[in-house]
């Protein structure tokens, strides 16, 4: 219920947003609500894992590219995560989700998504996320890209996280 609020409130929202371009970065504010926290009192592990998949989705409908992948019938899956914590987020503090795409690989896109409260990194986590289409199938990056007029290799991921996708991608 908590991430169907999130998401209704973002698209209520998202078209008075400014524009960004479809790698990033894009900036998603957040407050903690009480349904977010565990018996600690702090933001439950799951519930991090819920407000990227919200952080993408602004990044989809800022960059304009969320039209284009309904059109086509074509939809984001995460194939693998990680995330670090660093520090507790408590009730009703503000923060933010910055969410940048690193790369990609033939078929998937690595994001980074960073939790940041008044500019201190309280968690961060890495997505790998395919696309696929509705009729069956993967999209390959190379047609994703050829979507928003990008062409080109991608650019060369950190050595870990290059490590940790190619672990991913079997």
């Amino acid at each position: 219920m908590n991430l169907f609020l999130r998401l209704l409130l973002l698209l209520l929202t998202a078209r008075f947003r400014p524009r960004c371009d479809i790698l990033g970065p894009a900036r998603k504010r957040f407050v903690v609500w009480p349904p977010d926290l565990d018996v600690l009192r702090h933001v439950n592990n799951g519930v991090y894992l819920s407000m990227l998949d919200v952080a993408r989705v602004d990044l989809l409908l800022r960059s304009g590219m969320a039209k284009p992948l309904r059109q086509r019938g074509f939809y984001p899956v995460v194939a693998a995560e990680t995330i670090r914590f660093r520090r507790s987020l408590q009730p009703f503090q503000a923060f933010e989700v910055e969410t940048t795409v690193l790369g990609w690989d033939e078929k998937a896109f690595i994001i980074q998504h960073w939790f940041l409260r008044r500019g201190e990194v309280v968690a961060e986590a890495v997505v790998r996320a395919r696309f696929l289409k509705r009729k069956g199938g993967t999209v390959s990056s190379e047609e994703l890209l050829a979507i928003v007029g990008k062409s080109g290799p991608s650019p060369e991921l950190p050595a870990w996280i290059d490590d940790w996708n190619r672990a991913n991608s079997r």
